[in-house]
């Protein structure tokens, strides 16, 4: 090493760290070398001593957030930067949610079952795969993953639809007649097998009927993996719990009587227990009292019963924008499955004026008794963009006033007239503020449920770690600033087995520098912005660069305050993270060697 070189890559100063523990943050300097920290101290780092130096006065320091649920399985092959997560102090993604993946299907097949339930363009996710799909089994995959310039770090789920078909092949696994072979079923723990040895954190599944293909083979028809009998899955089970690694699954969220049975099998007595994560925890406006409800039976289940059964859960209001009918949540009505089969416009239009569908379309809609997800209020649903400039601004119920004409009708009649051109936006869920505290404190829950990469056009949760700060800094009851950190990063990363999570000498330095003065409303800030890499479409995002002044991967600043830097998904940051091992991080090369005493301070961890 020449005398001018510095002894670290990066050193960030003055900052308080939160080191992803839950421990109190300290005021101390961070020193970084090739991807890793390697020193804490009190006093700051001068310029010399660093290639770049970071001035945090003010600042909270923290390790980078962890996602938990992501559906950027197409996006990581477009644009595998993934910047509206990494902007926001993501570092670490999740893919292979909702039994969904690409480990192992064809690209039509992954199409067919990735488009429609994440409301992603099938006309750009196809040729996608066509172009860039070379792997076949769960290692090549993850070496495909590790090649590309990723943004953050990634890890993987294997999704059981995308196992099931690569066994059974798409048309029988969509049959509710098909019963797997002690054959089939010995491959698809084989493949299952072969994915947990390659460092997937485990298995995703889904029993919710109104996830459905898209495509025109079997459109309209509900995800392979529920048409799964329990034995199956149970089946599927015993690796998972035998190697502690964790079950992600969507219960039927309209019905709910399944989630007993996910409950059921995370039960440790006489047994391992087996770690579970569930889709999800939200104070719905369509039933108050649920959240309540699953709270006390998944700590009754993890208190006296030895289970380890985990909801997640969004600390910010669960908000919705559509396109006309074009949103997940009309699934829930077979009438509504009914429309969406439809892709032609005007065909689509003819079916909404129907006068036999709009009553059957009302007898589901205004039901008392079937069980429900969103809430049907068209009082709280307003319009944000139409043809006509006159509907802005105004909910439905407004309009329907206006006209003289039942709501329902008014809603039909406007959607079938004005198709897709026709956006509005109601909120779900999660709109009380002091529940939602409440359900973020709770034990039983992980921090998650982003859905990052997918409903471009509905959903924008990319910064919900910030939102969750934003609790903590304004003295939420029970979450204390570094409670909040611990269950963004650390909590969440020792709870799926990855090298993640926490600012420790010798620990991965992913990293993210926030500035609590501006968790402000600018997180709740809508726009939207083009994708260029996926045809241009547009997706919905909140821009709030100003909190979040820097975020590290692998010890090289890849974001500053929104701007990403000039390498960023040209020479990769982030790493394939497996459960359970130590991963190198990605360094850039350098051409000195480290000084004694900092290789030394790495080499004690």
């Amino acid at each position: 090493m020449t005398a001018s070189s510095p002894r670290l890559d990066l050193a960030i100063n003055h900052g308080l760290v939160f080191d992803g523990s839950g421990a109190p943050g300290r005021a101390v300097s961070v020193g970084i070398r090739g991807g890793q920290v390697v020193e804490l101290r009190d006093a700051p780092y001068a310029a010399a001593d660093a290639a770049e130096v970071i001035d945090a006065r003010g600042q909270w320091v923290m390790p980078g957030f962890v996602d938990v649920h992501t559906h950027y399985d197409a996006e990581v092959e477009a644009a595998p930067a993934l910047l509206e997560s990494l902007r926001h102090g993501v570092t670490t993604v999740v893919v292979g949610s909702c039994s969904l993946g690409t480990a192992l299907s064809s690209p039509l097949d992954i199409a067919d079952m990735f488009t429609r339930v994440e409301a992603i363009p099938r006309e750009h996710v196809l040729p996608l795969f066509e172009r860039v799909k070379t792997w076949a089994t769960p290692a090549e995959y993850r070496a495909h993953l590790d090649a590309l310039p990723l943004g953050p770090n990634v890890a993987a789920f294997l999704g059981h639809s995308d196992l099931r078909v690569a066994v059974l092949g798409l048309d029988r696994a969509v049959e509710a007649s098909t019963r797997p072979t002690a054959d089939e079923l010995d491959r698809m723990d084989a493949l299952l097998g072969d994915a947990l040895d390659a460092g997937y954190l485990g298995l995703s599944a889904n029993t919710n009927r109104w996830d459905k293909l898209g495509g025109a083979r079997h459109r309209s028809k509900p995800l392979p993996s529920t048409f799964a009998r329990w034995k199956e899955l149970r089946r599927l089970c015993r690796p998972l719990r035998a190697r502690r690694r964790v079950l992600q699954a969507i219960p039927n969220i309209s019905a709910k009587y399944d989630l007993f049975l996910f409950v059921a099998e995370s039960i440790g007595l006489r047994r391992p227990t087996l770690k579970t994560t569930l889709v999800s925890l939200v104070d719905v406006r369509s039933n108050r009292a649920i959240w309540r409800t699953l709270a006390a039976i998944l700590r009754a289940v993890n208190g006296r019963l030895g289970g380890d059964v985990r909801l997640q859960a969004l600390p910010m209001p669960f908000e919705l924008f559509v396109d006309g009918l074009d949103a997940p949540v009309f699934e829930e009505l077979m009438a509504g499955t009914a429309a969406l089969h439809i892709e032609d416009p005007a065909e689509r239009a003819r079916l909404l004026r129907d006068p036999t569908w709009r009553a059957w379309f009302r007898r589901q809609w205004t039901s008392v008794i079937a069980p429900k997800v969103f809430h049907r209020d068209l009082a709280v649903s307003r319009v944000v963009a139409a043809p006509d400039a006159a509907l802005v601004g105004r909910s439905f119920t407004e309009i329907a006033a206006a006209r003289g004409a039942d709501v329902v009708d008014t809603f039909l009649d406007l959607c079938a007239e004005h198709g897709d051109a026709l956006r509005w936006y109601t909120v779900v869920g999660n709109d009380r503020p002091d529940t939602v505290r409440k359900i973020v404190s709770l034990p039983d829950v992980v921090i998650g449920f982003s859905d990052a990469g997918a409903h471009l056009r509905n959903m924008a949760f990319y910064n919900f770690g910030l939102h969750l700060l934003r609790h903590a800094r304004d003295g939420a009851p029970g979450l204390p600033v570094e409670r909040a950190v611990h269950r963004l990063t650390g909590e969440l990363a020792d709870w799926l087995g990855l090298d993640a999570g926490h600012v420790a000498v010798g620990a991965r330095a992913d990293l993210v520098v926030v500035d609590p003065t501006r968790l402000d409303a600018s997180l709740d800030a809508f726009a939207e912005a083009p994708i260029a890499e996926l045809g241009g479409v547009t997706r919905m995002v909140r821009r709030n660069d100003a909190a979040v002044p820097a975020v590290v991967v692998g010890g090289r600043v890849a974001v500053r305050a929104g701007v990403p830097a000039p390498e960023l998904g040209k020479t990769g940051h982030g790493r394939f993270l497996a459960a359970g091992e130590r991963v190198a991080p990605r360094v850039a090369p350098r051409h000195a060697a480290a000084p004694a005493a900092v290789t030394a301070a790495a080499a004690r961890t």
